[in-house]
């Protein structure tokens, strides 16, 4: 079976006089760099509506790129009988609500055991629907709500709907430090520039857009609310790393255990075992890809996160008493 690859972007203009393959790994850090070179020589990128098989043609910025090929299925994923705790379904699309610790798609490290073998159990008619109809993901320790598209038509319409920022997603999350108040992180994300597996802030990456608002504060550490308007692995994480409010419990981006000063012992204990990063994908909102239908979702922030939250606020009012 091949899956449909179909990106279109615009070529930033701080790849001004980079080469062509060289430009294609900054702006689609998803895919290898030799995957993206046999893309370009067999013919399967456009520049500007016009093919270009010159992998070391040099770049100006501003130029339309438009991908469009068929990948065949490296592997053949197994449906596996993995619970889903499903919150809407109907012929078209199907949202989850993710447990921590499930990958959504297999990969290196993880064959199987994911978000998509499960779908394949549930629902076989997605093994058509490229990627078995996941259209966004959520890292493996990042909980709450996704929409998996159950037809190719649904997929089509979801990731336009995506790419045109039409899809709401807001998180809730305990991020070290204390804010003072809401924001927006406005930096372009892409490859980390000498560690593979991690994503940074880098003037080279895509266009990143992370909305934040403060919801509550404790001595040393703040709960919030967060918007997405661009959608870029591990958007959320990168961004408060950067204004430097890494998500607590976050393995990869400096979010290691920071108790205040005579923090109270569980309070201590709590933080230093919370081994993954604070986020919840609590709402999701979009038109139904069929019906047009406007559509929302919650999912109730986990055990792990409101034990976290009550404890954080029982020592802040425990200190104010002092």
């Amino acid at each position: 079976m091949a899956e449909i690859i179909q990106h279109k972007d615009i070529v930033p203009e701080t790849c001004l006089g980079k080469r062509f393959d060289q430009t294609l790994a900054q702006m689609f850090p998803e895919y290898s760099r030799s995957r993206l070179k046999e893309w370009i020589l067999a013919g399967h990128v456009k520049v500007n509506g016009h093919v270009l098989t010159k992998a070391r043609e040099k770049m100006y910025g501003g130029e339309s790129i438009v991908i469009e090929t068929e990948v065949e299925a490296e592997e053949r994923f197994e449906p596996q009988n993995i619970p889903l705790n499903i919150v809407y379904e109907d012929d078209d699309i199907l949202v989850i609500n993710k447990p921590a610790g499930l990958v959504v798609h297999p990969g290196a490290g993880n064959p199987d055991g994911t978000v998509l073998n499960a779908l394949l159990h549930h629902c076989p008619e997605v093994a058509v629907v490229p990627r078995a109809g996941i259209v966004h993901r959520l890292d493996k320790d990042t909980t709450g709500l996704m929409v998996v598209a159950k037809t190719i038509a649904a997929q089509t319409h979801l990731v336009e709907s995506l790419q045109a920022r039409e899809i709401t997603r807001e998180y809730e999350a305990i991020a070290n430090g204390v804010m003072t108040a809401g924001g927006i992180v406005d930096e372009p994300i892409g490859r980390h520039a000498t560690k593979r597996t991690h994503m940074a802030v880098t003037m080279s990456g895509r266009p990143s857009v992370t909305h934040y608002r403060v919801m509550e504060k404790f001595r040393l550490h703040t709960r919030l609310r967060l918007r997405l308007e661009t959608g870029r692995t591990h958007q959320i994480r990168v961004h408060m790393a950067h204004i430097t409010h890494p998500l607590v419990g976050d393995p990869v981006y400096g979010g290691r255990p920071r108790p205040p000063k005579n923090a109270t012992p569980e309070l201590r204990e709590l933080l230093k075992s919370f081994k993954r990063q604070a986020l919840h994908a609590a709402m999701l909102s979009l038109f139904h890809p069929i019906t047009g239908e406007e559509m929302t979702w919650y999912a109730d922030v986990p055990e792990d996160m409101v034990k976290l939250t009550n404890v954080l606020r029982e020592d802040t009012e425990l200190n104010e008493q002092l």
